[in-house]
């Protein structure tokens, strides 16, 4: 009885740390003890000595629901966020930025991430039932853990600088970024805008996330021409849907854009003016081009064919990997493919 309550109180504290626990996915080969590496705890120590008090951690950590199919799915699903879908903003970059002409924003950086958020929730769909609703939930509940964390550091930056929820993005920038030379320093605080505005910019991806999601799955069912219209209106800002202005194209605005009527700066539909809304600039960095660049357009079809095949290319490769190796938390055989491949 005294170990079992010694062991108690023992994984009770290490779990009630604020610190973020990682467990590795594969059980990992005992290496020779080396002198750089970490001693090992009180408690790990009396598990690995202690027949007894191993049995009883393991009855605790079952208690606790640790080992169960909801707990590992969570786990796991943190590592499928991370190095599979939070990456491909980074890896595609140039296409992104050059080819579809995305400015740097955190939006543009939510919206290729969702586009992997869906690809990844339609192969997770396949998993036996008990399982596959754990993945997809706990998926979800990273992707909007980490969002908001990137929110908060634009929005509510710290003075000084903070770990991140998963890394920091090179695919854009944050302004309010702390740096070291400033925490070093009697700088002025920065300013923090209200949890309000925190928690309206959090619905509006919301409301995206189930947009695009709703759109591709539709896609799936009626065919390419469908996806494509989805890629349109959903990553590539629906550009020129009201017409393409060209440099000879009189009373034409030379500036405008799609109006977002959910959230955003909209706050009564029923008294917009969509002619002075349109052509005012909302800051996300995606509006129709000027009559300069009018040829941009001619593109939009070939953007849309290789972001179509993209997309149902990987859906066919994430089909081929077996449950197993999903569950079993081989991670490397999900991570996704360049949008246009070198053949």
């Amino acid at each position: 009885m005294l170990v079992r309550t010694i062991v108690s109180r023992a994984l009770v504290r290490s779990l009630a740390s604020p610190a973020r626990i990682r467990l590795p996915l594969r059980s990992i080969t005992t290496q020779p003890a080396n002198q750089n590496e970490p001693q090992k705890s009180w408690l790990t120590r009396k598990v690995e000595s202690s027949p007894e008090a191993k049995k009883w951690f393991l009855r605790l950590t079952a208690l606790l629901g640790y080992g169960s199919p909801k707990q590992l799915a969570a786990r796991r699903a943190l590592v499928l966020y991370e190095h599979v879908v939070a990456v491909t903003p980074d890896h595609d970059r140039a296409f992104w930025q050059n080819e579809c002409h995305l400015p740097p924003t955190f939006q543009s950086w939510f919206t290729i991430t969702n586009l992997h958020i869906w690809l990844l929730t339609v192969r997770l769909r396949a998993l036996p039932k008990e399982h596959g609703r754990h993945y997809i939930q706990a998926l979800i509940d990273h992707y909007f853990i980490d969002v908001e964390d990137r929110i908060r550091a634009v929005l509510q930056p710290p003075n000084k600088p903070t770990r991140p929820y998963t890394f920091t993005s090179p695919f854009y920038t944050n302004p309010n970024a702390a740096t070291p030379d400033n925490a070093a320093t009697s700088a002025k605080p920065k300013g923090r805008a209200p949890d309000r505005i925190v928690n309206r910019q959090m619905k509006i991806f919301k409301e995206q996330w189930v947009g695009l999601g709703l759109s591709f799955d539709l896609a799936l069912v009626k065919g390419d021409a469908e996806m494509a219209a989805a890629v349109w209106r959903n990553l590539l800002g629906g550009r020129g849907a009201r017409g393409i202005a060209y440099a000879d194209t009189e009373g034409r605005a030379p500036f405008r854009r799609a109006v977002n009527l959910v959230g955003g700066e909209v706050d009564n539909i029923s008294k917009i003016d969509f002619e002075k809304e349109e052509t005012r600039d909302d800051g996300s960095g995606v509006h129709d081009f000027p009559p300069s660049e009018a040829d941009k357009y001619v593109k939009y079809p070939e953007l849309m064919l290789d972001i179509v095949e993209y997309a149902r290319r990987e859906l066919v490769r994430l089909e081929q990997i077996s449950d197993h190796d999903i569950m079993s938390g081989n991670w490397e055989q999900l991570k996704f493919d360049s949008i246009k491949r070198i053949d």
